[in-house]
């Protein structure tokens, strides 16, 4: 393999990995608020939007990242960098989803552009187990449960 074939391949599987955990992570809470929803009244509705708002972002930026990681996978199964990103293009070209550049952007551009994605998923499940982990303390109460 070419320096770049292993660049995007090793692109392609952190971006994964980031998918699925951060997606699975986003569902955790989801799954386990309703078993707490009776106890004590665990969330006012609004933390409820918030939580399934914030869950809904995580996810769409996981499914993108899922993507994109298919997309790096696709160009590493091409002989040279050239030609695996013209692959990338027509297929965005084809499927509609991007115009095409008169100057394509390099694999490193286009790795940052997916770790910048990465970075803003991480922030909205941030926010997500904040908004989580407070309807737990409003449920009890700042109290641990007896």
């Amino acid at each position: 393999m070419t320096p770049w074939q292993t660049a995007a391949s090793a692109a392609a599987r952190n971006l994964g990995r980031n998918s699925i955990f951060c997606g699975l992570t986003a569902l955790l809470p989801l799954i386990t608020a309703p078993i707490t929803a009776g106890y004590r009244g665990f969330a006012p509705t609004l933390g409820w939007l918030l939580m399934l708002v914030f869950c809904g972002i995580v996810l769409a930026l996981a499914i993108h990242l899922l993507f994109d990681a298919l997309l790096f996978r696709l160009a590493a199964s091409h002989e040279t960098e050239a030609a695996g990103l013209a692959a990338v293009d027509d297929l965005l070209f084809r499927m509609q989803l991007r115009k095409p550049d008169r100057t394509p952007r390099g694999l490193e551009k286009r790795i940052a552009g997916s770790r910048r994605i990465v970075w803003q998923q991480r922030l909205a499940l941030v926010l997500y187990l904040a908004i989580f982990a407070i309807l737990q303390l409003n449920a009890s109460s700042g109290q641990p449960p007896a």
